[in-house]
């Protein structure tokens, strides 16, 4: 498969290095230090850029007939554009937050659990995130979707990063250390009990694996999609 690669930072090059051992072809770099190839060549796109760049990095690839898997985080005001514009060029999107196996399994897991314990209201549920100081956006993309799925099947309305214990807004915390490739864990307390589940990944490979395993997928289909279409959760 001809991949181009978009944003060639840190996990750009974890793609770059993880598609060419899979012997896929890697014929476009495009990012402000690095520029490398034809977009146009390219089979898939594999978005990785900064949240400033990934509008513009996903409209170049879709204007020239290339489906896109994106895992930046943190443009998502601009979603619905892609959406639409994704529709017009009758090509394919893919959005994931996360593009690990484990975290996509931690997403099922949480959905169910916010699912069944909803009538509970003894409890109150929490987020903490910790990444890498580098990374820009906070909370995380995927704290955010873990969030954006218990309002979707609880009592909660909203989501805060200042939220403590204030009625309907389920608090989230970010936290930024070194050496950190990603710690989610999610806590659904009660006076009585407590029930945690975290998912730490070790390596952006996890990552890295799932946007290939992603683009592998999206070729030759038409629409927009996520990961749960992908794994067939």
């Amino acid at each position: 498969m001809k991949i181009a690669i978009l944003g060639y930072g840190k996990m750009g090059r974890e793609i770059e290095k993880l598609a060419l051992e899979e012997k896929c072809q890697i014929v476009s770099i495009i990012d402000k230090k690095k520029l490398f190839g034809d977009i146009k060549d390219s089979e898939v796109a594999i978005n990785f850029s900064t949240p400033n760049s990934a509008l513009e990095n996903i409209f170049l690839a879709l204007n020239n007939d290339v489906p896109v898997v994106c895992g930046t985080t943190g443009w998502l005001n601009d979603f619905d554009k892609v959406v639409k514009h994704t529709k017009e060029k009758n090509t394919a999107f893919l959005y994931s937050s996360n593009f690990s196996f484990g975290v996509n399994l931690f997403f099922k897991i949480n959905h169910e659990l916010a699912k069944l314990i909803k009538e509970q209201t003894d409890y109150n549920i929490s987020i903490k995130e910790t990444h890498h100081i580098e990374k820009i956006d906070a909370p995380s993309g995927t704290a955010i979707s873990l969030a954006e799925d218990i309002i979707n099947n609880t009592k909660y309305e909203n989501w805060s990063l200042t939220s403590r214990n204030e009625k309907n807004i389920l608090s989230v915390k970010s936290e930024r250390k070194e050496k950190v490739h990603g710690i989610h864990q999610v806590n659904y307390s009660s006076i009585l009990d407590d029930i945690s589940i975290r998912h730490e990944s070790f390596s952006r490979k996890s990552f890295a694996k799932g946007a290939l395993l992603a683009a592998l997928w999206l070729k030759g289909k038409k629409g927009v999609f996520g990961m749960n279409d992908v794994l067939n959760f």
